[in-house]
């Protein structure tokens, strides 16, 4: 429990909270704040795929987050127009998170290496494999090759565009 203070620092987040005196905060519940799209240039210009890659990966957070925010409102209500447009929103954001992730992998030719490596555990994870070779499969790449290098995986079927 906090202690009645003037002002509580929301650290990360650049909030202040004004406590009136006798007051305490048993719990608090804070916003994220929302992630201006180009925060990180300086100057506007076109973005290399590294920053188009970080950038969507936001998005997907995103997606993500609406899928499960509609997924509560689903399971909270009996209304049943209610439900049929949330699941059909619901279906909609899953769609977007889907494409978010296969254009990062394209982008990212490292996030796409280990997408495929986690295919490969989790297949191993499913026949019951143990931790060891679980472990070893993500670790088959040649020394000093780093994920989506050339000759360190196969390629995908579908190449990044430049």
């Amino acid at each position: 429990m906090l202690e009645p203070t003037a002002l509580v620092s929301l650290e990360g987040t650049g909030a202040v909270l004004r406590l009136p005196p006798g007051d305490r905060v048993h719990s608090l519940r804070v916003a994220m704040p929302q992630t201006p799209p180009f925060h990180s240039l300086a100057a506007p210009r076109k973005l290399s795929n590294a920053e188009l890659a970080r950038a969507l990966r936001l998005d997907l957070e995103s997606e993500l987050d609406a899928i499960n925010l509609y997924a509560a409102h689903l399971e909270a209500t009996d209304h049943t127009l209610a439900q049929a447009v949330l699941r059909h929103v619901m279906d909609e954001e899953r769609e977007h998170a889907a494409l978010f992730w296969a254009l990062i992998s394209q982008l990212d030719p490292s996030q796409a290496a280990h997408a495929r490596e986690a295919v490969a555990k989790l297949e191993l994870l499913g026949r019951g494999a143990p931790d060891k070779e679980v472990e070893a499969a993500g670790k088959a790449l040649p020394t000093g090759a780093r994920p989506g290098a050339r000759g360190a995986r196969p390629r995908s079927p579908v190449r990044p565009r430049r």
